[in-house]
């Protein structure tokens, strides 16, 4: 497929983290007062959308926000333990190379994100659009496809999870999810996902770039 621009999700799309959320979550739980779950009850959840987990939990949207300014917190401190996915730092050079506009547009934190990444991956990334509310990212989407003057139609929304798609649904912007990230595959298919790339190989070869 031909992309003008490639815009990534973070979390479980380009990082690693959701064994750091996984491990982290019941003291979360705890400290925001709502309920824990067992591995497998958390292993469940990732054949619903962050919505259904919310829901789940019986989270009130106020607390939403401070439950999310504690975990980017919470992995500031864990930081060095979040690795990217293999290949995904020669993805995004290899897209830069071939002219691709790259973004990441993500809930975490710009410089959790940087820090992550490293100055050498960071400099292949031409937009951060950092710290969006859970469930916010359409109009960050729509607004940086009119920063970039970009298409709707060749541009490309990459992510992990069902409200990725939904966002993508709802700015109008083509999506593909991956399928190593917080949703399963089969979720995101079931939702509508397509395509849903099966390894970072696969995405990059999908893209048109060579690893």
């Amino acid at each position: 497929m031909t992309v003008r621009l490639a815009i990534f999700d973070f979390d479980g799309t380009l990082a690693d983290s959701y064994p750091w959320f996984a491990a982290n979550f019941n003291s979360m739980a705890e400290r925001w007062r709502v309920p824990r779950l067992s591995a497998e009850e958390l292993e469940a959840m990732r054949d619903t959308g962050a919505r259904t987990l919310i829901a789940h939990l019986g989270v009130p949207s106020w607390k939403l926000p401070l439950i999310a300014a504690d975990m980017k917190r919470r992995m500031a401190r864990d930081i060095g333990s979040l690795p990217l996915f293999d290949g995904v730092p020669a993805l995004l050079a290899g897209l830069r190379a071939a002219g691709t506009t790259v973004a990441v547009l993500t809930s975490n934190s710009e410089p959790n994100v940087r820090r992550v990444m490293g100055p050498e991956v960071a400099e292949n990334v031409d937009r951060f659009v950092c710290g969006t509310a859970l469930f916010g990212k359409a109009p960050k989407l729509r607004r940086l496809l009119r920063d970039l003057r970009v298409p709707a139609a060749e541009a490309l929304s990459i992510g992990d999870e069902i409200r990725d798609l939904d966002a993508a649904r709802e700015a109008g912007v083509p999506f593909a999810g991956v399928a190593w990230g917080y949703t399963r595959p089969a979720a995101l298919a079931a939702a509508g996902a397509d395509p849903v790339f099966d390894t970072v190989a696969g995405m990059a070869a999908g893209l048109g770039v060579r690893l």
